[in-house]
């Protein structure tokens, strides 16, 4: 296509695309594993969410082909386990400028040792774990066997501890997975571990995953997705793709799913999303909530609230609260006045997320204020 004239949508039609992409109109059918968003991972923050967003999607029953592992930016997030020793190579960092920027200023001077102070974490990772342990007892290993510059001085602890960041983003490299139980989360080594990788391998896979699933979108889109940089990501952007103005900017997308961009029909349906479904996880946030005031409703700082989806649109949020074992309250706060058919399909999707909960009993309430 090259020469030719960019193919040319709306936000709306880039929403419609995402919907169907991402079969939130339940085309997957009911076992989680076989979701297309499981190429790119699931978020599960806080626990539990993973299991609402594939729920969201139709998917409610059990899959023991599905690991949680920190991967994305070293957030938790659940994957096939048979696609985790590619995904470690694609989300290790491409140098070490890009290992740097990846560690926050916490700890400068580890920082500054780039490639070195991940594969120094998941090999110590690989020492420790070899059953399953608290995570305390990890770090405090892990602490003692990296180099001292990846730590940092506790003062409740009075000891010293790896920084956060170094050691969850060089977890799935170190073999390691996250066994939750109630609010503890226990690390466990992976069934099948390889060493940690020599190099970057496949991230123009993954990238070209990202795109069909959350594009048409740029590099910089895609490298916030990642924790990485537009420059880092453009040394290894994918061949295949090809260029899409949406409302007149530039952004990218396989050639192969521009049909079903330009060819994507209005969604029609209902789902309450929760924080961090692969919808929301795209970094072109202006393009999926327009309104600022809304953004911040719905991205804040701590605490996310989940959105309201209504044919394609964010609506609104959502928040839950556990009443008991077998009680579960849901406030909806959409930003519009809802129809009655609307509100007749959030009532139906109460009840699904009451399900992926473990909860029989749902009251549901609309705040309008």
């Amino acid at each position: 296509m090259t020469g030719q004239t960019p193919p040319q949508v709306d936000r709306r039609q880039v929403l419609a695309y995402r919907a169907a992409a991402q079969q939130l109109d339940r085309s997957g059918g009911p076992c989680p594993g076989d979701l297309a968003v499981l190429a790119l991972g699931v978020q599960d923050t806080p626990y539990g969410t993973a299991r609402q967003a594939l729920a969201a999607r139709g998917a409610t029953g059990p899959d023991d082909r599905l690991e949680l592992v920190w991967s994305m930016r070293g957030a938790p997030h659940l994957h096939r386990r048979a696609e985790l020793p590619a995904l470690a190579a694609a989300i290790w960092p491409l140098s070490d400028a890009d290992a740097t920027r990846r560690i926050p200023g916490q700890i400068g001077a580890g920082a500054r040792l780039g490639l070195a102070a991940f594969r120094a974490t998941a090999e110590a990772f690989q020492s420790v774990v070899t059953t399953e342990l608290e995570r305390g007892v990890v770090s405090r290993a892990v602490s003692d066997l990296v180099p001292s510059e990846l730590t940092y001085d506790c003062r409740v602890c009075q000891a010293r501890h790896i920084s956060g960041a170094v050691f969850q983003q060089a977890g799935l490299a170190g073999g390691v997975r996250l066994v939750v139980s109630g609010r503890a989360a226990r690390l466990a080594p992976l069934p099948e571990r390889t060493d940690p990788p020599t190099a970057a391998a496949h991230t123009a896979e993954l990238v070209t995953t990202y795109l069909r699933l959350l594009g048409p979108a740029t590099p910089a889109d895609a490298a916030g997705f990642l924790g990485s940089s537009a420059t880092e990501l453009r040394r290894v952007w994918p061949t295949g793709l090809v260029e899409v103005r949406v409302d007149g900017r530039p952004a990218w997308l396989p050639a192969d799913a521009v049909e079903a961009l330009t060819n994507a029909p209005p969604p029609r349906l209902v789902r309450l999303l929760p924080p961090g479904d692969p919808f929301l996880a795209g970094r072109d946030r202006d393009l999926l909530v327009p309104e600022r005031e809304h953004q911040k409703q719905l991205w804040r700082a701590i605490g996310n609230p989940g959105a309201l989806l209504v044919d394609g649109e964010v609506t609104g949020t959502w928040r839950a609260r556990q009443a008991g074992k077998k009680r579960l309250e849901l406030t909806v706060t959409p930003w519009s006045p809802l129809s009655a058919r609307v509100r007749r399909d959030v009532d139906a999707e109460a009840a699904t997320v009451a399900a992926a909960r473990g909860v029989t009993d749902v009251r549901l309430q609309f705040d309008q204020s």
